[in-house]
């Protein structure tokens, strides 16, 4: 099959830091393959629009905040390209992290995505693996009754160092196979925002393939707990977790 591009990219935008963004779109722009990156602006403005002018960015206004999964299932039937990364708009990397995990990829035949280690800018570990959501762990982790059983979730009893293949790896650098994306049809659209991926990480078990987590490579999430410090998103989180709990149930 011949495909357009090596890899396309998909960015969803909501009234993002310019300066961050930048970093993330530099980041993109090194990569030394052809690519196509596709900014889904959810903003109330186009304030986006002319912020980058590149053959290598296509820029899409949906004139609405159509939230995280519909944002990247925007663009689902313009993607002509082996690799699909499904990219933050807070992430910052370096020109090889892609050409090695798509190295990796293909060799493993069985893999839908893969996620590099992730890091806070102080480049502290971030803990994006994950055991498949119960309604108890999720209880868990914001009330934070069984520490150990929250270390426990984020597989912390074992070597992290090393890829493997875990249940649910969080959505801010996802790096699929397109043929699978498009498989899956993307996000479940009901999903406004939060939960999301973790459904996504179900699908592609139906799927009879496995997510990978690959920490020989790393990059840098500027990462904000969104629903721990605002009320809406935290009521955004709970009504996902509940569609996620009633599609999936809650163990």
């Amino acid at each position: 099959m011949s495909f357009k591009y090596q890899l396309t990219a998909t960015i969803v935008l909501y009234h993002e830091d310019p300066e961050i963004l930048k970093k993330t779109i530099a980041s993109f722009l090194k990569i030394p393959l052809k690519k196509k990156l596709f900014l889904v602006d959810n903003s109330a403005t186009r304030s986006f629009q002319n912020f980058f002018n590149d053959e290598e960015i296509e820029y899409f206004f949906p004139g609405k905040n159509i939230g995280f999964g519909k944002g990247h299932n925007f663009v689902l039937d313009k993607l002509n390209s082996k690799y699909h990364l499904l990219l933050n708009p807070d992430i910052e990397f370096t020109a090889t992290t892609i050409p090695i995990l798509i190295s990796q990829l293909e060799k493993e035949h069985d893999v839908a995505f893969a996620t590099p280690k992730v890091m806070y800018p102080n480049l502290e570990k971030q803990y994006v693996c994950r055991k498949h959501p119960t309604f108890l762990d999720l209880i868990n982790r914001r009330i934070k009754l069984v520490p150990k059983a929250i270390l426990k979730n984020e597989y912390r009893n074992q070597d992290l160092t090393k890829p493997f293949y875990p249940d649910f790896i969080h959505g801010c650098f996802m790096l699929f196979k397109t043929t699978d994306f498009k498989d899956l049809k993307g996000f479940d659209a009901r999903y406004f925002l939060y939960m999301e991926d973790a459904d996504l990480c179900r699908e592609i078990d139906k799927l009879g393939k496995k997510k990978l987590y690959f920490p020989e490579v790393a990059i840098v999430h500027h990462y904000q707990k969104g629903s721990a410090k605002n009320l809406k998103l935290f009521w955004y989180h709970t009504f996902s977790a509940i569609k996620y709990f009633l599609k999936w149930g809650v163990s």
